[in-house]
């Protein structure tokens, strides 16, 4: 069978050498088949890499479903429903449906979830990686057509496109802003530690602006939050210090809700404010907030637009197409440092 479509259950009948229908009575436990057969049918779906099409438990020896399965850590968070508008704008012509599960950021569930997808037969299957997930076990199935995209995160063991935002470069700029503002104590918090493939880039870029304008990277500036509560936490205890920061750098837009609701409790206005990803009413803030503004809306647009020439036959090497960020200025980035800290 050519390595470039995807084994059907005839492919599984002609393996064994017996009919479709008895193929299907072992997949779907329905009708009477000896022990042997059944054991020589379900030995050629494991060789073959079948997986049997959960939309039509008839004998239907067709191409794919015309569904996308997308698999995303969180549906709650607005950042993925944007991803997946992007990617429903795109292939809606394309008589395509978008359906979605969440994975919790679990690898298990990941796993089950990305079965249960590759179970009905999806046409397309993208995936945002779960820390410690491992995705050698989609080979076969990329191999025999099935286009698999990695969204907003690399995977782990498998060779594929991937779509991801200039995570690393957006942070560097939002320092560097910070550093252009006088600022030389600069406080990160973000989302520790930094097993997670868009945190770590993070903070790469916030150490990367810190080094370009010859300023040490200090630990004791750095910290973690989970949380808006957290996040207030952490800022409290950075303030606090006896050297403490002059401006500070939100990893997310949920730590940095903490971090302005405790400048605003504590009626701290001279603290300088960089957010990595917008959020809602940012410029009702007062100051309005400065952020790393994303776009992921484009990110599911380009991960649809390349699964799309996958399986139109595009067969050239895999790529990471990286969307850019974009430095918002709102008013919170720009207090100026104090004139003792200045260089």
């Amino acid at each position: 069978m050519a390595a470039s479509r995807r084994p059907t259950l005839a492919d599984v009948a002609r393996e064994v050498g017996v009919s479709a229908k008895t193929v299907s009575r072992v997949l779907n436990e329905d009708g009477p088949v000896s022990a042997q057969t059944r054991e020589q049918v379900l030995a050629a779906v494991a060789e073959l890499g079948f997986q049997p099409n959960l939309m039509a438990r008839n004998i239907r020896v067709g191409g794919p479903d015309t569904t996308i399965g997308l698999v995303v850590p969180d549906l709650a968070n607005p950042f993925f429903g944007a991803v997946a508008s992007g990617i429903e704008d795109t292939v809606r012509d394309r008589g395509l449906t978008l359906l979605m599960g969440s994975s919790a950021d679990d690898p298990e569930r990941e796993r089950a979830l990305t079965e249960k997808f590759l179970a009905r037969r999806v046409s397309i299957l993208m995936v945002v990686p779960s820390v410690g997930a491992d995705h050698s076990p989609l080979k076969a199935h990329r191999a025999a057509g099935l286009p698999v995209v990695f969204v907003d995160r690399p995977g782990v063991g498998l060779s594929t496109d991937s779509v991801v935002s200039s995570n690393r470069a957006g942070a560097h700029d939002g320092v560097a802003h910070l550093v252009a503002h006088g600022h030389r104590r600069i406080g990160f918090i973000g989302d520790l530690p930094v097993k997670l493939y868009t945190r770590r880039e993070r903070l790469a870029g916030y150490r990367s602006a810190l080094q370009e304008a010859d300023l040490p990277y200090d630990r004791s500036l750095v910290t973690s939050a989970h949380d808006p509560r957290a996040a207030a936490t952490a800022t409290s205890q950075l303030l606090n210090q006896a050297d403490p920061p002059t401006a500070l750098f939100a990893g997310n837009n949920i730590i940095a809700l903490g971090i302005v609701a405790e400048l605003s409790r504590s009626k701290r206005k001279d603290i300088a404010v960089v957010s990595f990803d917008d959020l809602p009413l940012a410029e009702a803030l007062e100051p309005a907030l400065t952020v790393v503004a994303q776009y992921p809306e484009e990110i599911g647009r380009t991960a649809a637009t390349t699964a799309l020439a996958r399986l139109d036959g595009d067969r050239t090497r895999t790529r990471t197409i990286t969307v850019p960020t974009r430095l918002i200025v709102r008013g919170s980035g720009e207090h100026p440092a104090p004139a003792t800290q200045k260089a």
